[in-house]
């Protein structure tokens, strides 16, 4: 049984259910449609009892998923924000699904992954990392922030790696998505393709979630050094333990380290405005179950879209490549905290709602 959308194909193999994400013109990036489509596909193999897992990965040797259709959500919001606004909420949709999903679910996330990528991915059960992976929440750099349940995932990530990532939008090899725990298990690339051949050739029974981790932790591997542990006692210092952003920047600037110094360079580069959402979507997002976090963000997002930072940070980046961004307001002492309250609140008639 195969189905198939333009750039998203299903394929029943055995017990599990197989999704191949293929934009690969895109780095396998997320269209309306894609999300659409892999959610009713979800929705179907979870009713179907011969479907005893998922498998997704993505087409090509670059990219798991490098995030959404940024552009077409730039040009579509500029000229109508509402409409625009509904990727997200069909995509915040999917991500619910995915994280209470009834099936164990893998994703092979060798290669480029990235925003909507994360949100596929490490909200199931498995996510095993291979030679070049490379992850990254690069949102703060374009005017959004690390939505797609960032705002749960990332403030549980231990010492301070969650908001370190969510700000500064620093990469990630394969080690490092190990060390912080984004990734469940590594496997090298010369076993990348005989460990999903041995996935999907494995009977699962009625423990399916166990016989599938018997099979990954059979062809894991060590990945090595993780260049994240060469500096998280400087990031568990000073990421932790803020009750304001501008706290943060002050321990950084007061620090005197290479590190934060080169930190502070970073975050000088990114939307003031994306950075204090962040900051604030990270504290509330520590204290709300997945959904509740979901809603928040998709009213961040929503209000993100009537603002000037994200055309703004994709111009700079995506369109002219100039890497010159005009960000407004133009620093960190310019937005108050009622400026960023707004954007958290209730969205009437808007709300985003999930089963």
């Amino acid at each position: 049984m195969t189905a198939r959308n333009k750039n998203i194909h299903f394929k029943k193999t055995g017990a599990w259910g197989v999704v191949t994400l293929d934009n690969k013109n895109a780095l396998n990036a997320l269209t309306i449609d894609m999300v659409k489509a892999l959610c009713a596909q979800l929705v179907s193999w979870s009713a179907d009892k011969s479907v005893r897992a998922i498998l997704l990965k993505g087409a090509g040797e670059r990219a798991f998923c490098a995030g959404a259709d940024i552009r077409w959500l730039h040009d579509t919001a500029k000229e109508n924000p509402a409409y625009a606004s509904e990727f997200f909420r069909e995509e915040y949709r999917l991500n619910s699904l995915i994280y209470h999903y009834s099936k164990p679910i893998v994703s092979l996330i060798d290669g480029i992954v990235m925003g909507g990528g994360v949100g596929l991915s490490v909200h199931g059960d498995f996510r095993v990392a291979g030679d070049e992976t490379l992850f990254a929440m690069p949102e703060t750099a374009i005017g959004l922030f690390p939505d797609v349940g960032g705002g749960h995932f990332m403030p549980r990530l231990h010492d301070g790696l969650g908001l370190y990532y969510a700000l500064t939008g620093a990469r990630a090899n394969a080690a490092d998505c190990m060390a912080a725990g984004i990734a469940t298990h590594y496997t090298p690339a010369d076993k990348f393709a005989e460990l999903e051949s041995t996935l999907l050739n494995t009977r699962l029974g009625d423990h399916a979630h166990a016989d599938v981790e018997t099979v990954l932790d059979i062809y894991a591997g060590d990945p090595g050094h993780a260049p994240v542990n060469d500096i998280r006692l400087q990031i568990a210092r000073l990421f932790q333990g803020h009750e304001s952003l501008s706290e943060l920047m002050q321990g950084l600037e007061n620090d005197g380290s290479d590190f934060a110094a080169e930190t502070l360079e970073t975050l000088s580069r990114m939307s003031p405005m994306s950075m204090l959402l962040t900051f604030e979507q990270m504290r509330r997002g520590a204290l709300l179950d997945f959904d509740e976090n979901m809603k928040m963000e998709f009213r961040i997002a929503r209000r993100v879209m009537e603002g000037h930072d994200f055309f703004e940070g994709v111009r700079a980046q995506i369109i002219d490549k100039d890497r010159t961004p005009k960000w407004s307001p133009a620093s960190l002492a310019d937005v108050g905290d009622a400026d960023i309250a707004a954007y958290f609140e209730a969205l009437e008639g808007e709300e985003l709602r999930l089963p």
